[in-house]
């Protein structure tokens, strides 16, 4: 099986200099030209923002964007960390339809849609499995804390009440499910991050006590691909 799920093209080097304003990163490029460049990412990029990080951007020549640069990945430790959140709900795509994950649950997939309303939550797919109804939430994680990838990276109180929802429809046999997708290719394990958003990690601990399905891959991100690495254990 081919483990690609991302191709990237002619990336451009560069150094960060700083990432500011949430969605917004100074970068000098290897042509020592000092730009500015488009931050996907909500959270704190905590361990992955470091100035004097090496980066990788991707160039967009359209005439309504403010910025021609994207922020790709960050050079963390020993390892490219891909932080371009845009991507997470494409490379979740790939993973659940090339059959990357081993699990009878998560082989029986299949995407309906993306971004599934119910109820007041928005959900990034609807899925069925052997015909019935799976909601689904993906979240990208960067964190890295000893050799363990942790989520989330800031308080996040949207994804407290994502994890609420998921696990009243798993306790109404409605199926609920939760994918981790590990941005680095340096740890061992995945756990909530409960020093950073104790309520994030006392909710997830329900969902998955409740029934909702979950796994955590690994991604090994550089700058001509991201591949699929595998799972890692999910530790409470």
């Amino acid at each position: 099986m081919n483990n690609t799920i991302h191709i990237y093209e002619d990336l451009t080097a560069g150094t960060l200099i700083r990432r500011y304003k949430r969605f917004l990163a100074d970068v000098k490029t290897v042509g020592g030209e000092t730009v500015t460049a488009f931050c996907p990412n909500t959270g704190s990029m905590r361990s992955c923002s470091e100035p004097g990080s090496l980066v990788m951007l991707s160039r967009h020549d359209k005439p309504e964007r403010k910025t021609k640069y994207t922020l790709e990945m960050v050079r963390s430790s020993e390892a490219w960390v891909g932080v371009n959140t845009l991507l997470t709900n494409d490379l979740a795509a790939r993973i659940i339809t090339d059959g990357h994950l081993d699990d009878p649950f998560w082989k029986d997939l299949e995407i309906v849609r993306r971004e599934a309303v119910l109820e007041d939550s928005r959900f990034d797919f609807l899925l069925t499995h052997k015909g019935k109804p799976v909601y689904m939430e993906v979240k990208s994680v960067t964190l890295r804390q000893g050799d363990r990838a942790q989520f989330p990276d800031s308080v996040t109180v949207r994804g407290k009440k994502h994890m609420n929802t998921l696990a009243k429809l798993a306790k109404q046999g409605i199926g609920a499910a939760v994918l981790f997708l590990v941005q680095r290719s340096d740890c061992t394990s995945f756990s909530p991050a409960d020093d950073i958003d104790p309520e994030y990690a006392v909710s997830l601990t329900g969902a998955l006590d409740s029934g909702v399905q979950s796994a955590a891959c690994m991604l090994d991100v550089n700058p001509e691909k991201i591949e699929f690495m595998g799972s890692i254990p999910i530790s409470i």
